[in-house]
């Protein structure tokens, strides 16, 4: 017999019942140090007071009404998010597969309305991750997540990351624009060079490209700046949003140029949930608390601290990791033995961390850990280190 979830989910024989700040209680009566953050979502961890006044506040009044009508909490959301980033417009959804799934629409719709409609094809990279929709598979291009489901969405070209003569010959007459993450998270914490991202912005202008970048993972503050591509100094035409918007609410968006955004009119694209009172009122709660003074400031000092610490990880315990990598509270250590090891020797430490490709251990606490909060990590670590040197 099949059980009543469906079996797509390798789950660890883990249940929590609740959750304070950084820490989670299990249904076992222990309490674990969250360094997975839901996998980034959690951003301001675990029942915050201000997000859960939102939510139960907004969900007393008005839970949904559908985008038939006039929605204030998602204004309100729109007008923060472009008076804080370079974007004109927002499109709202509830994950940051149909944040690129929009993404890659207004690319190609865009090219489209400007008298360009040969040109749908996107550019994208090796060991990308941007969902799990038909469309986003194809755009990651990982065959082990297109094995049997057919025929891959034509449109998506597959370079190397970091390497801008191979993306300059990948560019054709059909070519729409270019699809990256600033920061590789599936794929083992993989940075883009800030002069490689600099070279895309100056490529996607002279041959007349969208510059489309898949902040789900990588953005709301993760990486100590509100979206990590402005530590390159450069500005994109759409960038998609998720995981720490909503703090565990679900919520994506688009955020774009009016250039492209205004060809997405009535008729073009759609969502039942997406930008409903609910989510956008959690999705407010969380970037106020992520533009309040100093949050982005402490985000950038204890994550600089906190690669130290995971540097100094690595010195002592040669034998299990490789090297640290990351920015800001998005970092990650590459594993000498098999990171699936490391991962269940930090959860027997009360350490939850998730792994990631490349053998790695990635580590993207709530933003508001401290460096406190980061040593108690690292000396959780090295013992889950120094037990399995000497297994």
């Amino acid at each position: 017999m099949i059980a009543s979830i469906m079996p797509n989910y390798k789950r660890f024989d883990l249940a929590f019942e609740h959750g304070e700040g950084l820490w989670l209680t299990g249904t076992n009566g222990r309490r674990y140090l969250d360094f997975g953050a839901g996998i980034a979502v959690s951003s301001l961890g675990h029942g915050h007071p201000a997000l859960v006044d939102a939510i139960t506040t907004q969900a007393k009044k008005l839970i949904h009404v559908s985008n038939l009508y006039q929605v204030p909490q998602a204004k309100a959301l729109a007008d923060l998010l472009v008076a804080n980033s370079f974007a004109d417009s927002v499109l709202f959804c509830n994950s940051g597969a149909e944040a690129n799934e929009g993404l890659i629409k207004l690319i190609r719709r865009a090219q489209y309305k400007n008298g360009h409609p040969e040109r749908t094809r996107i550019i994208c990279f090796n060991n990308a991750f941007h969902g799990r929709t038909l469309a986003t598979i194809s755009a990651t291009g990982n065959p082990a997540y297109l094995e049997g489901f057919g025929t891959p969405v034509d449109g998506f070209d597959h370079v190397p990351f970091n390497d801008i003569n191979a993306v300059r010959a990948a560019v054709t007459d059909q070519t729409a624009g270019i699809l990256l993450e600033p920061i590789q998270g599936e794929s083992g914490i993989r940075a883009a060079d800030h002069e490689f991202l600099r070279a895309l912005r100056a490529l996607c202008d002279e041959k007349g490209l969208y510059l489309g970048i898949d902040e789900v993972q990588s953005g709301m503050g993760r990486t100590g700046t509100l979206f990590a591509f402005e530590q390159a100094g450069i500005t994109p035409d759409v960038v998609s949003s998720a995981k720490g918007i909503g703090g565990g609410f679900p919520l994506g968006a688009v955020l774009a140029k009016a250039e492209l955004a205004q060809h997405l009119t009535p008729g073009t694209h759609g969502t039942t949930y997406g930008g409903n009172p609910l989510a956008c009122a959690a999705g407010l709660a969380v970037v106020k608390e992520i533009l309040a003074p100093g949050f982005l400031d402490h985000i950038r000092k204890t994550g600089e601290a906190f690669g130290a610490m995971l540097q100094k990880c690595v010195t002592d315990h040669p034998d299990i990791f490789e090297d640290a990598r990351g920015t800001g509270l998005m970092r990650g250590l590459r594993c000498r033995i098999p990171a699936g090891d490391v991962l269940a020797a930090v959860m027997e430490e009360g350490l939850l961390a998730i792994g990631a490709g490349d053998n790695v251990l990635r580590l993207v606490p709530p933003l508001i850990a401290t460096e406190a909060d980061c040593q108690e990590a690292c000396t959780r670590i090295g013992r889950a280190a120094h037990a399995l040197a000497n297994t």
